[in-house]
C-alpha cells in the first residue's frame, strides 16, 4: 500500500534522498524513469541519432508524465492513492498521445497525398491524440506556471480558426479551417514540437542537469566560501558576497528564484548579521539573483533561444554579453557600498571561510565549467559541451576524491559523485526542466498561430507607429509590456514571446536610422531608386541629390510597412541587419527580467523577503532600486556600439559607464562616501553625462574625473550630515 504522505513526497520531489534511504516504491519508480530520462537527454544528443520531431515529442511525452505527477491537482485530498493513480493514468495518456503524433507524420503524408485535393486526412484516432495534447499543453502550463499561458493559446487558436476575421486592420486574419490547423500546430517548425521545443530538448535540459551535477558535487559551497574569501574583509563584506555568489551561482542554475532560494538562505542571514536592513539585504539577494540569468555562459535559457532565432552563433551572443553582466553586478555593488557607507554597516567584519569547502569544491566547479566553455568557444553545439562538462565533473570528483585518500588531510574532504550523487543529481536536473519543457512546446502553440496569421508584423507596424520612430519610446513599450508580461510568467517565457512580437520592430527602427542617414547623402543605386518609387512621397524626387534631415524623416514616415520590410535588406549590410536583431533580442531579454524585482509582482524580491522576514512590497521596490542595471545597460546597447564594437571600444564604453552607473546611483540615494548637496549633486549629474557619452574620449575623461572629484568632496562632508531611514 502506498504512504499517505504520497504525493507531498514526489511534489516536492523528493524522490530518493542522498543518504539513499527508501520512499515508497512509487517515488523510487518516478525517480528512476527521471533519473533514465536525464540519461536519455544526454544520449540524444551526442550517440542516438533520433528525428527532431521524434526527439521532442519525447522530451515533451516524458516531463507531461512527471509534471501530471509532481504538479498534481490533487494534492490536498487525503486518498493520495486513488489520485496518484489517476494522475499516472493522465500522465500516460498524454505521453501516449505525443508518441502516436511523432509515429503517424509519414502516414499522414502519403494518406493525404493518395487523395487529390483535398485537407490533410486525420483519422478518429489522431484527432483524439491531438487534441489529447493541445488540452495537456493547456493544462500542465496552467499547472507549472499559472494561468496566463493557457489564456494566450486559448486566444492564439481562437485567432486563427475565427476570431482574426473580425479584428478590424492590420489584425485582420482569414480563418483557417480546423485540420489545417491541428497539422500546422503538430508538424510545424513553429508548432508543439518544433524549434522551441528543440531548444528544450538539445540545450536547456542539459545545462539544467549540468547545474544538478554541479550542486549535487558542492561547487555551490564552493562559490560561498569563494565569495567570502574575495569580499568578506572589505566593509558591508556580506553584502559583496550576496552579489559576488548569486553572479557564480548564476552558471550553475539561470533561475532567479533558484538563485535567490538556494544562495539567500545564507547570505541574507549575513546580510542582517553584518547590519544590514532586512529589506535592503533581500533586496540586494533578489537583484544579484536576477542578474544570474544575464551571466554567461547559461544566462537562463536567453542565450539558446536567441540563437535559435537569430542563427547567431551561441558563442557570439555569450561574449558579447560578458560586459554587460560585469555592468549589472557592478551596479549593485555600488549600491552595497553606498548603503555601507551610508549607514555604517559591517565595518571590516571577519567572515569565516571553510577552506576545505573551497578546496574540494574548487576543481568540481572549475574544471567542468572550464571544459564548457572551452568546448563552446570552439564551435561544438552546445548540448554536446554540456554533456561533456558532466562526464569532466564527474571524473574531476573521482579523481580528487583518490587524491584526498592518499593524503588524508581532514580538512580536504571532497564530495564523490557515486551512484547515490549522479543519481540525486539528475533529479535536481530534471525536476528543474519541468516548467521549461512544458512551457515551451505550449509557446509553440501560440508561436505558431502568431507566424501563420502574421499578427507580429502588425505588433511591430504598432510598436513602430506609437514610437513615431523613437527608439526609447519602443523601448518603454516594450520594457512595458515586459512587465505585465512577467506578472504571470517565467521571465524566459515572457521573453520569447515579446521577441517574437516586438524584435522585429526594434530592429526596424535601429536600421531605420541608418537609412535616414544615408538618404541625407543621397542614393544613386538604381534598384533602391525602383524601391523608393513605390512609396507615395514628393521628396523620393530628390533622393539622388540627397535630402534634408526633415526631409529624409518624412519620407522614412512614408514609407508603407510592407515596402519597408523589402527595403531594409537593400539599404543594410547583411552584417550590420544581424547586429540591430541581436541587439534587439539583447534588450528585450533584458527588460524581461524586470519582472522579477519590480513590483506588484516579483517572484525573486518575494522570495528573499520571506528569508529576510521583511515585508513583501517594500522588498520588491529595493530591489528593484538596486536593480537600475536592467534599465540602464539596455539603453546603452541601443545607444552605444557596446554590442557591435571592437574589444578597445567595448572596453572604453564599459569602463567609463561604470564612473556614469556609480554617479547615477549615488544620485539615487543622495549619498556617495558622504552626504550630497547641490554643487556635488550638479557634478555627478555632469560626470555622467559625460561618462556615458559613447566613443568620446574626451567627454569621458572629463565625466570619470568629475565623479571621483565629487567623491572625494562627498566623503570629505562624511558624518556632518546624519543619514536617515
Amino acid at each position: 500500500m502506498m504512504e499517505e504522505n504520497e504525493h507531498e513526497i514526489i511534489g516536492r520531489g523528493h524522490w530518493l534522498s542522498l543518504d539513499g534511504a527508501s520512499e515508497s516504491k512509487t517515488s523510487i519508480i518516478i525517480a528512476g524513469f527521471a533519473v533514465l530520462f536525464g540519461v536519455w537527454h544526454i544520449l540524444t544528443n551526442i550517440w542516438l541519432i533520433e528525428p527532431g520531431l521524434w526527439q521532442n515529442a519525447i522530451h515533451f511525452a516524458g516531463f507531461a508524465f512527471l509534471a501530471s505527477v509532481i504538479h498534481s491537482p490533487f494534492a490536498g485530498y487525503k486518498n493520495t492513492t486513488t489520485t496518484l493513480v489517476i494522475d499516472i493514468i493522465y500522465g500516460l495518456i498524454v505521453a501516449a498521445a505525443a508518441l502516436w503524433i511523432a509515429g503517424i507524420e509519414d502516414a499522414l503524408y502519403e494518406r493525404t497525398l493518395a487523395v487529390t485535393g483535398q485537407a490533410w486526412q486525420f483519422q478518429a484516432i489522431d484527432w483524439i491524440a491531438g487534441f489529447i495534447l493541445i488540452f495537456a499543453a493547456l493544462d500542465l502550463s496552467r499547472r507549472v506556471s499559472g494561468w496566463v499561458i493557457p489564456i494566450l493559446v486559448i486566444l492564439s487558436l481562437s485567432y486563427i480558426l475565427f476570431l482574426g476575421g473580425y479584428l478590424p486592420g492590420v489584425f485582420r486574419a482569414a480563418s483557417l479551417p480546423l485540420n489545417d490547423v491541428m497539422f500546422r500546430t503538430m508538424f510545424n517548425d513553429e508548432g508543439m514540437f518544433g524549434i522551441l521545443a528543440s531548444i528544450s530538448s538539445t540545450n536547456i535540459t542539459l545545462f539544467m542537469i549540468f547545474g544538478g551535477f554541479l550542486v549535487a558535487s558542492g561547487a555551490s559551497d564552493f562559490v560561498i566560501e569563494l565569495s567570502k574569501m574575495v569580499a568578506g574583509r572589505i566593509r558591508g563584506g556580506a553584502a559583496f558576497v550576496a552579489v559576488l555568489s548569486s553572479a557564480l551561482t548564476g552558471t550553475i542554475s539561470g533561475s532567479a528564484i533558484a538563485n535567490t532560494a538556494s544562495t539567500g538562505v545564507i547570505t541574507i542571514p549575513l546580510m542582517k548579521s553584518n547590519g544590514f536592513r532586512a529589506r535592503f539585504a533581500a533586496g540586494v539577494e533578489a537583484a544579484s539573483s536576477t542578474g544570474g540569468q544575464l551571466m554567461p555562459p547559461i544566462m537562463g535559457a536567453g542565450a539558446f533561444v536567441m540563437a535559435s532565432y537569430t542563427s547567431i552563433p551561441y558563442s557570439t551572443i555569450v561574449t558579447v554579453s560578458i560586459m554587460p553582466a560585469v555592468l549589472y553586478f557592478l551596479s549593485v555593488a555600488f549600491i552595497v557600498r553606498i548603503e555601507a557607507v551610508k549607514y555604517n554597516v559591517g565595518d571590516g567584519q571577519d567572515l569565516a571561510i571553510d577552506y576545505g569547502k573551497l578546496v574540494s569544491g574548487g576543481l568540481t566547479f572549475i574544471l567542468p565549467l572550464t571544459v564548457m566553455i572551452w568546448l563552446l568557444m570552439s564551435g561544438v553545439t552546445p548540448s554536446y559541451a554540456a554533456s561533456w562538462a558532466i562526464a569532466a565533473l564527474v571524473i574531476v570528483s573521482w579523481g580528487t576524491w583518490i587524491v584526498a585518500k592518499v593524503l588524508n588531510r581532514a580538512n580536504f574532504q571532497p564530495i564523490l559523485m557515486d551512484h547515490r550523487r549522479i543519481t540525486d543529481a539528475f533529479l535536481i536536473g530534471i525536476k528543474s526542466s519541468i516548467m521549461t519543457g512544458i512551457l515551451l512546446v505550449a509557446i509553440g502553440i501560440m508561436n505558431n498561430a502568431i507566424v501563420t496569421s502574421g499578427v507580429g508584423n502588425g505588433f511591430s507596424l504598432m510598436i513602430a507607429q506609437w514610437s513615431q520612430g523613437s527608439l526609447v519610446i519602443a523601448i518603454l513599450l516594450i520594457a512595458l509590456a515586459s512587465l505585465v508580461l512577467g506578472m504571470g510568467l517565467p521571465v524566459t517565457a515572457a521573453y520569447i514571446i515579446l521577441a517574437i512580437l516586438t524584435a522585429p520592430a526594434l530592429a526596424g527602427i535601429m536600421a531605420d536610422s541608418l537609412i535616414t542617414e544615408q538618404l541625407v547623402a543621397g542614393v544613386s543605386d538604381p534598384m533602391k531608386l525602383a524601391m523608393f518609387a513605390l512609396v507615395d512621397s514628393p521628396h523620393v524626387a530628390d533622393l539622388a541629390t540627397g535630402l534634408t534631415p526633415e526631409a529624409a524623416n518624412e519620407l522614412m514616415d512614408a514609407i508603407p510597412f510592407e515596402v519597408a520590410i523589402t527595403l531594409r535588406p537593400l539599404m543594410i549590410a547583411p552584417e550590420v541587419q544581424t547586429v540591430f536583431l541581436l541587439t534587439a533580442h539583447l534588450i528585450i531579454f533584458w527588460l524581461s527580467q524586470d519582472s522579477n524585482v519590480t513590483p506588484p509582482v516579483c517572484l525573486a524580491a518575494f522570495t528573499a523577503a520571506g528569508i529576510a522576514g521583511s515585508k513583501p512590497m517594500a522588498t520588491g521596490f529595493q530591489s528593484w532600486k538596486i536593480a537600475k542595471g536592467l534599465y540602464i545597460v539596455p539603453l546603452m546597447f541601443a545607444y552605444t556600439p557596446l554590442i557591435s564594437g571592437d574589444f578597445m571600444q567595448v572596453m572604453q564604453i564599459g569602463i567609463f559607464a561604470l564612473f556614469g552607473i556609480y554617479a547615477f546611483n549615488a544620485l539615487v540615494q543622495n549619498y556617495a562616501e558622504g552626504p550630497l548637496n547641490i554643487l556635488l549633486i550638479a557634478m555627478f549629474v555632469i560626470g555622467a553625462i559625460g561618462a556615458f557619452w559613447p566613443l568620446h574620449l574626451l567627454f569621458n575623461i572629463l565625466g570619470a574625473t568629475l565623479v571621483v572629484a565629487a567623491v572625494y568632496l562627498s566623503h570629505r562632508r562624511a558624518g556632518q550630515v546624519a543619514p536617515t531611514t
